[in-house]
């Protein structure tokens, strides 16, 4: 039997990111297309490219002039960015403390955070909601970014505490022989070198906190915190929907999350790949 070689390997894996890549970004590129396309045409050929005699950008001037949809993109990147940050921020430091450090309850301690993965937040809607009106944190980005801190702790301790047992512990020992501190350690030492678990925990958080359409709904309806997702919302009725508007804000709500995703994405490739051919 032929043994792959690690370019082999290589070769292989770049493959199957770029068919992945290929399947996930079809659907986008039909929204696209169709987001610039009169009506009639995206129901007679939505899967036909925009021409002199369908393209139409109807849909772009109502949600330009209808609502202030600047406003909610500048609401979404604060609450993604932000939850984002303390996520690997909290995350990374308890799935240290965690994988670092041996104590009473230890493992205990690991399983409780796991059950967040288990248990969907929403279940908690109606307490989360009393807490937030007893804090005056209602129709606040304040409230959207603690929710979606919470959501995202469990998967991120879990994930990068599994990273951080395989950091080498002459390399931490070594650290603390030359007098750095445990957050010199954290931060210098081992942080670098779990950048692709890092990178992996902010994908599968951003996507899912950008999207979401509960939590705005529930904690910050209020018109000058909305979302991008919940301003969408105004172009779909109970009988009547505004399509060519619908498609023109998820295209523009595409981009921001898109460069997010690329950011992040290259450090996850790299770990894929890294992995590929060792």
């Amino acid at each position: 039997m032929a043994t792959r070689t690690p370019l082999s390997r290589s070769i292989a894996a770049h493959a199957v990111l770029i068919a992945y890549t290929v399947i996930a970004l079809f659907p986008v590129f039909v929204i696209v297309i169709n987001s610039f396309k009169s009506r009639r045409a995206i129901f007679a050929e939505p899967l036909a490219i925009p021409t002199p005699d369908t393209f139409d950008l109807v849909g772009y001037t109502t949600v330009l002039k209808q609502g202030d949809f600047f406003q909610y993109f500048q609401n979404s990147m604060v609450v993604t960015c932000g939850s984002l940050f303390f996520v690997l921020l909290f995350g990374a430091m308890a799935a240290f403390a965690l994988s670092e450090y041996r104590f009473r309850g230890n493992t205990l301690m690991g399983l409780y955070l796991a059950l967040g993965i288990m248990i969907p937040i929403r279940l908690g809607t109606v307490a989360i909601l009393q807490m937030m009106v007893a804090s005056g944190l209602v129709n606040t980005l304040t409230a959207l970014v603690l929710v979606y801190t919470a959501q995202g702790l469990p998967l991120a301790v879990f994930i990068l505490s599994e990273f951080m047992k395989q950091v080498s512990d002459d390399l931490k020992n070594a650290g603390r022989i030359d007098g750095l501190s445990e957050y010199r350690i954290f931060f210098t030492l081992v942080l670098p070198l779990v950048r692709p678990a890092m990178a992996t925990v902010a994908v599968f958080t951003m996507i899912p906190i950008w999207n979401d359409l509960w939590f705005p709904l529930i904690l910050a309806p209020a018109e000058e915190v909305k979302t991008i997702t919940l301003g969408s919302q105004v172009f779909i009725g109970q009988f009547v929907t505004n399509w060519n508007a619908v498609l023109a804000a998820l295209s523009l709500a595409i981009v921001p999350v898109l460069v997010l995703y690329l950011i992040f994405s290259r450090q996850l490739i790299r770990g894929i790949t890294a992995g590929a051919v060792k």
